[in-house]
């Protein structure tokens, strides 16, 4: 059986925690980008359902679980860097990456900033940043506040609402999910991501991704409309779009029924 390693490194002076669980390095391993706020257990659910052959790597980014708050905030291109440098530090020559929600945003900015890096994209219910179409109104307004990830009790009473899909039915698989976070991560961090993401687009640059890209959606997503995937699916050279009926953490609480076709996509 294998262990997961968890570690952390530093990065022009930043701390970053990082766990890798081991594969067969002739397949490219995967470097995992999370939403905002979440610190990287909660994607241990696609882990689980992932080819146990496939060397998956995950991170906590600057300000949210065992990273460190910046002294300022970082930009998209800041923290693609600090990515990248990490991925060299650890020995990796060429990744592929997903990024769920706000981790997409940065795994847009990896793509196209460090090509030579990633070979192969997936995103997984993200959109093109402050440009996009937008959520609905009152479910933006819950994402403001950081409340979800630091009280899995409140985060089981709103995940229906929040998230749209099987999280209406999975409140339990939501609570367990936060509780399982070994650090809440910091409000400032939050806020530091907040700003990141209020600042960038990647619509100027869709064009230039020339990786290979996955892009899923649900068709319940409360916080990214369908119509995002569309477009980076159009604006992106060689994407293809895989749309299912569900929410906006489908592929946490639905991992057997989507992780399959992502690993499908990575594996031709």
């Amino acid at each position: 059986m294998r262990t997961e390693h968890l570690h952390s490194l530093t990065v022009a002076g930043q701390r970053i925690r990082y766990d890798i669980r081991p594969g067969n390095r002739r397949k490219t391993p995967l470097l995992l980008c999370c939403g905002i706020g979440a610190a990287f257990e909660v994607l241990q659910t696609v882990i689980d359902a992932m080819d146990p052959d496939r060397e998956v790597i995950r991170f906590d980014v600057p300000g949210v679980g065992g990273s460190p708050v910046g002294l300022l905030p970082y930009p998209f291109p800041i923290l693609a860097w600090i990515v990248e440098r990490m991925l060299r530090q650890l020995g990796y020559d060429e990744v592929d990456v997903l990024g769920l929600s706000w981790g997409g945003a940065l795994a847009q900015q990896l793509a196209v900033q460090h090509r030579r890096r990633v070979r192969r994209l997936v995103l997984v219910s993200t959109a093109t940043g402050m440009l996009m179409v937008p959520g609905r109104p009152a479910t933006l307004v819950r994402m403001v506040t950081p409340r979800r990830f630091r009280d899995p009790e409140y985060a089981a009473g709103v995940a229906g609402f929040l998230y749209g899909g099987s999280a209406r039915r999975h409140a339990t698989d939501i609570r367990t999910m936060f509780k399982n976070q070994a650090y809440a991560g910091s409000r400032r961090g939050y806020l530091f991501q907040l700003m990141a993401g209020a600042a960038w687009t990647s619509l100027p640059f869709l064009g230039l991704i020339q990786q290979p890209t996955l892009v899923l959606s649900g068709d319940d997503d409360p916080i990214i409309p369908i119509a995002n995937a569309r477009i980076l699916a159009t604006l992106i050279r060689h994407a293809e779009l895989h749309l299912y009926h569900g929410g906006h953490v489908e592929l946490v609480t639905e991992a057997p029924n989507l992780v399959p076709v992502i690993t499908e996509y990575l594996s031709r």
